[in-house]
């Protein structure tokens, strides 16, 4: 990462209110940006995004991505030199029981941001944010390639398999490579895998389900224990957005196209183990067990190639496995003796970010 590069830069943010969007919001008011969110008020009650107090470093657009005209009218506003989009319904139960509302908003929101990009003059970069789960996945026992054809099972993933071909659409149409400097777009998309980290309070998600259950002294149940999926922190992931940003803008087109931001291959582990490293550094009174009912379709295996960023962005995990978590259940134990969650997540950043630049 080169830190300098961000200082007064211009960066339009959707999503900035939701989990990984708080935490790259404050990444880049430590960086020096100016910087736009575009986002629905938090959801859930309990959110990092108020609760680290995220909107007083930046200028918060509350908005729907799905609202064209206003989504239009703020990115011509804000008059970014950057978009990152992550504005996104990200729950793949929630996806079962919403599947218009997670089309609309995955699917024609990336229709909206990059239309909206197209009549900007001012961006140079486009980092279109969609998930590890947009491949075709037979649950083959292998790492996903960039180059593998999309897909999607259940309406969330499906949803992302389109969002991944509505950007290669709108760069092949509107900021074609061969053309760039005609238009002066580069675009790309990025495709992490789980992330992990403080301040995740979202329903149907392993590690926030498992911290509420412990800290509640209730058993958790473990949906589907032996199924395989790349973990990472989410720091880990963010710095992968921020250095294809850079490449982006600094290098053009060379840089266009899809990545992958996963965990080294020996942290794709089962939910079992993760579960296990979670209850032992709670502590004894950390419960489990298996829920044997039936649940909606997940695949068995899901697993990134990272070869691509590693030998192009020269990016790959600075952490273990072992070490995200650690660092996980640090943050949610700070923050029951520190009241400012944003001084608690600042010095996770400033401590990972020690880590990628050194």
């Amino acid at each position: 990462m080169n830190l300098t590069f961000w200082q007064g830069k211009r960066v339009f943010l959707t999503g900035h209110t939701g989990f990984k969007g708080s935490w790259l919001s404050l990444w880049l008011q430590a960086l020096g940006v100016e910087l736009t969110g575009y986002a629905l008020e938090p959801t859930n009650a309990l959110n990092l995004f108020e609760r680290a107090g995220v909107a007083s470093g930046m200028h918060h657009v509350v908005g729907d991505v799905r609202d064209l005209n206003t989504l239009q009218q703020a990115l011509k506003a804000a008059q970014p030199d950057i978009v990152i989009h992550m504005a996104a319904q990200a729950l793949v139960r929630y996806g079962y029981h919403n599947p218009v509302e997670t089309y609309a908003t995955n699917v024609m929101g990336t229709v909206h941001v990059l239309e909206s990009v197209r009549h900007t003059p001012s961006v140079r970069a486009v980092v279109n944010v969609t998930s590890d789960k947009c491949y075709d996945n037979q649950s083959l026992d292998r790492a996903f390639k960039e180059e593998d054809p999309m897909g999607g099972f259940d309406p969330y993933s499906n949803s992302k398999g389109c969002a991944e071909l509505v950007s290669a659409a709108y760069r092949n149409s509107f900021f074609n490579p061969e053309t760039y400097k005609q238009h002066g777009v580069a675009t790309a998309t990025a495709r992490a895998g789980n992330v992990i980290g403080g301040g995740d309070w979202s329903t149907d998600r392993l590690i926030p389900d498992m911290l509420a259950a412990f800290a509640q002294g209730r058993e958790v149940a473990i949906r589907y224990p032996h199924a395989v999926r790349p973990w990472q922190h989410v720091l880990e992931a963010l710095s992968g957005y921020l250095v294809l940003a850079e490449r982006l803008f600094d290098q053009g087109p060379g840089f266009a196209g899809a990545w992958n931001f996963g965990p080294q291959a020996q942290d794709n582990q089962t939910v079992a183990w993760v579960v296990e490293q979670m209850a032992a550094l709670w502590g004894p009174d950390a419960r489990w067990r298996i829920d044997d009912n039936q649940h909606p379709h997940e695949a068995q295996h899901l697993r990134l190639d990272i070869a691509k960023a590693a030998q192009q962005l020269d990016w790959q995990p600075v952490m273990n496995l072992n070490t995200a978590l650690g660092l996980t259940m640090d943050w949610v134990r700070h923050a029951h003796t520190n009241p400012s969650l944003r001084e608690v997540s600042e010095a996770q950043i400033q401590a990972y970010q020690a880590l990628r630049v050194n």
